[in-house]
């Protein structure tokens, strides 16, 4: 039995746990309903959406995450099938970490496992170990990686981050026994489709600027020609008659000129809602933005129906 709260083990750029309410308010009809459902998220990060409807709508008997980077996967499907030898090793990671005297000493504790941690050479667990003492301890929390698919964020002079969170690791690792985890490229989802299907997809988002182009955290980036092979996936998918929800960034927020989404998703019901996001190179560039929130499906009438 769940005893506390499961939430993203990973700080995510991108993260919906501030915008759960509101995508929660934007789900269809038959979701409220508690109809048995399958749920699908391609992009999973983070997944703050992801342990939010697992633990708020028991009629999901079945959910399925994807995501291209196979660290992240890896350390996923870790705290799913070994929590306890992950929390060993993140115990010795954050005893040998807190007993340095200064902030120097730590910075080369940090570059040592990100070193390791690039080199590939780490058993699974490891790996999913390094994964969350670097996300813990770098920069803002970022996951990235050059062009060598090397991850490179900086130290991030944290003053006593909690490396090794045993109970979020354990009420996680419940609540993804019933998730299946796949490290695969996103069309590859439609193979799990099972009885009434919904999809949440939140990919790396398209760049409001050039200080602001996070948009791929494995070394193949998520251009516009990806874009559009998403949004060709959803239409097909819509045509399945299957509901699907995705989130995107809001161009014409920062240029009113840039209509990319607007157009590109013309079929479908387009949402702008408020996001407030914290990492950005500038710190000027930080703060409330629109995000786009594109659905297939009427969510105002009494029984849902797909727009196709």
């Amino acid at each position: 039995m769940i005893k506390s709260k499961a939430r993203p083990f990973l700080k995510w750029a991108g993260g919906k746990t501030q915008l759960l309410s509101t995508l929660d308010s934007f789900l269809p009809e038959s979701f409220h309903k508690k109809y048995e459902t399958t749920y699908i998220e391609p992009f999973v990060g983070g997944g703050a959406m992801l342990f939010y409807l697992l633990q708020t709508y028991p009629n999901i008997k079945r959910a399925v995450i994807n995501d291209i980077n196979p660290r992240l996967i890896n350390t996923y499907s870790i705290i799913r099938d070994k929590p306890h030898s992950l929390i060993e090793i993140l115990k010795e990671l954050q005893t040998s970490f807190r007993i340095l005297a200064d902030n120097d000493s730590q910075k080369d504790f940090f570059l040592n496992i990100r070193t390791d941690f690039n080199r590939q050479q780490l058993n699974d667990v490891e790996e999913a170990a390094y994964m969350i003492f670097l996300n813990r301890t770098c920069f803002n929390g970022l996951y990235r990686e050059n062009s060598k698919g090397e991850f490179n964020v900086p130290f991030g002079r944290y003053a006593n981050p909690t490396i090794c969170d045993e109970d979020l690791i354990l009420t996680d690792s419940e609540l993804l026994q019933k998730v299946e985890i796949i490290n695969d490229d996103f069309s590859i989802t439609e193979n799990f489709i099972d009885g009434y299907t919904f999809f949440y997809f939140d990919p790396p988002y398209r760049p409001l600027d050039a200080t602001s182009s996070f948009n791929s955290y494995v070394k193949e980036p998520f251009d516009d020609h990806e874009q559009i092979r998403l949004k060709d996936f959803f239409s097909c998918l819509s045509l399945q008659g299957y509901h699907g929800m995705l989130s995107n960034s809001d161009c014409r927020g920062r240029n009113k000129a840039d209509s990319f989404f607007d157009e590109l998703y013309k079929d479908f019901i387009i949402e702008r809602v408020y996001a407030r996001r914290h990492i950005n190179s500038k710190a000027s560039k930080r703060g409330t933005l629109t995000e786009l929130l594109i659905r297939n499906y009427d969510a105002c009438q009494g029984d849902t129906k797909s727009l196709f």
